[in-house]
């Protein structure tokens, strides 16, 4: 068991946007320390998705993201041997992060040819209301929601 409480890392702003979020999102996004090649990925598919929607690109990733992020999640507790999945709320730093998570996991696995373009198809499914990442949070849900029963196994 820990000590102390680890510190809160905070992120610098991105050099485009002055914004915290799309610098988590573009770190999640880096593969191998290479941040500036996934903010150049970022941004060529912000540009991307003003093209093809004609709407503010940073904006629709925030609609898209906040599209994406879970409400609820189950975790598993042991009760007297039996391992049940008890619904939870999810914390708001969390639920920033497995939003991101998702968001960069389903656009890797898309079909389109580079990163850009699959990171922007992603995005404006999401912002639709579509797509893997989308189904993936209402998948979440949907298991929640069966296990209410065990709610009451809260810790």
């Amino acid at each position: 068991m820990r000590k102390a409480k680890p510190k809160k890392r905070y992120v610098l702003p991105d050099p485009k946007f002055q914004d915290t979020l799309v610098t988590r999102f573009v770190n999640s996004l880096m593969l191998q320390g290479k941040k500036n090649l996934a903010y150049n990925i970022f941004y060529k598919a912000i540009d991307q998705v003003e093209d093809k929607t004609g709407e503010n690109g940073l904006e629709t990733w925030k609609k898209a993201l906040n599209n994406i992020m879970p409400v609820v999640e189950v975790k598993s507790r042991r009760v007297g041997g039996a391992t049940f999945q008890v619904p939870l709320e999810v914390r708001p730093d969390r639920k920033i992060s497995l939003g991101i998570k998702w968001m960069v996991r389903y656009a890797k696995a898309r079909g389109e040819k580079t990163m850009e373009q699959r990171l922007a198809n992603e995005i404006i499914a999401a912002s639709k209301g579509e797509g893997a990442a989308v189904k993936k949070k209402d998948d979440t849900h949907r298991m929640a929601e069966a296990n209410k029963a065990f709610s009451h196994f809260r810790f």
